[in-house]
């Protein structure tokens, strides 16, 4: 909530205060009447022209005493609002109570709510000693961190004979949070010790370490089949990596522009946010330790001691503030070294753009323990954009998103695909119009997407 008396030179950056139209106009004639009498000897007609003379000076007298008294306040209910939601924008005007009415209006972006060009309106009338108060909402479909205000009024005298107008409020911040979507299941590259035995990890002995394990799928070497395991399960199941439990989850966001298509609530970027915080949200709820990073190793929330509420709090303003990069490369320090003899890493999950190869070998070298990797097929969001601007020019139904975009761009992520499975990585790739629940499937490997392994 920002609080702030008009009369406080720090919120005030545009003033004015003078006579309305009407006022000079009334001025102008009484003493047009003064002099008029005075040159004709009428006493009476020059008491006439000096009381209507009289008139716009004492308002402009309790427009200035009304300014030095007007208070106003804002407040938003919510300050933190997920993507879509609705937030209450709330105006207390206090004061002024010779104020004989009062037009505000406050700057909202276009992202979260009303446009520029047409703000939030109000006008005031009658306002009295207990104040009024005034509400809007606000819709943002987009997640970020919006200004609402300044707050600029406008106010007259009762007679409408005196006005002043400024700046009465500076802007509030208010955070619009990414989509979550409700998940279930946990992914294999999560790392807790109860979490491992439920996923088939086996300890074989004091000091031995433990053995992840999942069913065996076509194109696994045959060399990681732990056959002890096999025979108790009665199906092959292939050995991940014999390692210390490592210390929780690695989510990556990919956020280079050049890697992403669309624009606005509906491009991959913001897909990639959503189920990044969607993951977040779930896994922090379970209580793993979960670190969240970029695609150039920066920290955006690392794992804490701190509640699972502040927690969730802190990832998810994270990803609300997350914007693109510039930079085309992937790459930044891993948490554990290619030998195995560095602390042990946490499970990588990333999720990424389009992907050239180089790409594809910096994620490797920054990460050379493996992960499951959730690639965008960037392109099908690049077509339904096309589609549905081709289909608002022509007025015609949108075509089917990702038709018409060929088997190149297909072709290219099911390549990048291959090269990290090739690296031990898991791999998936999704789909314009894939829900989250269904990308969360495949990393937890109960359901399979496009481009994965049968």
């Amino acid at each position: 909530m920002v609080v702030g008396s008009v009369g406080d030179p720090g919120l005030s950056r545009r003033r004015r205060v003078g006579l309305t139209v009407r006022g000079r106009c009334l001025l102008a004639g009484g003493a047009a009447m003064a002099v008029s009498a005075i040159v004709l000897d009428e006493r009476d007609l020059v008491r006439i022209g000096l009381f209507v003379i009289l008139l716009p000076l004492l308002a402009l007298a309790s427009a200035l005493r009304a300014k030095r008294t007007l208070q106003v306040s804002r407040s938003l209910s919510p300050g933190r609002v997920p993507a879509g939601d609705t937030t209450t924008a709330g105006l207390q005007i206090a004061g002024g109570s010779l104020l004989g009415s009062l037009r505000i209006a406050d700057t909202v972006s276009d992202g979260a709510g009303p446009s520029d060009r047409h703000p939030p309106r109000f006008t005031v009338h009658r306002l009295g000693r207990r104040g009024a108060r005034v509400t809007y909402p606000l819709t943002p479909q987009v997640r970020g961190a919006y200004r609402v205000g300044p707050l600029r009024g406008r106010a007259t005298d009762p007679l409408g004979l005196a006005e002043f107008s400024r700046d009465l409020l500076d802007a509030d911040r208010l955070l619009v949070l990414p989509h979550v979507v409700p998940l279930t299941g946990r992914p294999v590259v999560t790392s807790t010790a109860t979490g491992r035995a439920a996923d088939g990890g086996s300890r074989q002995g004091s000091g031995r370490p433990d053995v992840l394990i999942r069913p065996y799928r076509q194109g696994d070497e045959m060399r990681r089949v732990h056959w002890r395991s096999s025979a108790r399960r009665d199906e092959l199941m292939v050995r991940l990596d014999e390692r210390p439990d490592p210390t929780g989850v690695t989510v990556l966001v990919d956020r280079r522009d050049a890697a992403h298509r669309g624009h606005g609530a509906t491009s991959s970027l913001e897909y990639a946010v959503s189920l990044a915080a969607s993951v977040c949200v779930h896994l922090l709820e379970r209580r793993e330790s979960v670190d969240l990073i970029t695609e150039d190793g920066a920290v955006l929330a690392p794992a804490g001691t701190a509640g699972t509420e502040d927690q969730i709090a802190r990832h998810l303003d994270a990803l609300a503030v997350l914007r693109p990069s510039a930079g085309g490369e992937i790459g930044g320090p891993g948490s554990g070294a290619a030998d195995g003899s560095g602390p042990a890493e946490a499970g990588v999950l990333a999720v990424l753009g389009a992907m050239s190869p180089d790409a594809v070998a910096g994620l490797v070298a920054a990460h050379p323990r493996g992960g499951h990797a959730v690639l965008l097929d960037v392109e099908g969001w690049a077509a339904r954009e096309s589609a549905a601007r081709e289909s608002a020019a022509r007025g015609s139904a949108a075509r089917e998103p990702g038709r018409g975009s060929g088997r190149a761009p297909r072709s290219a992520v099911e390549d990048s695909a291959a090269r990290l499975r090739r690296a031990g990585w898991d791999a998936s790739v999704v789909t314009a119009g894939t829900p989250v629940q269904l990308a969360w499937a495949a990393v937890c490997g109960t359901a399979p997407l496009a481009g994965a392994p049968a």
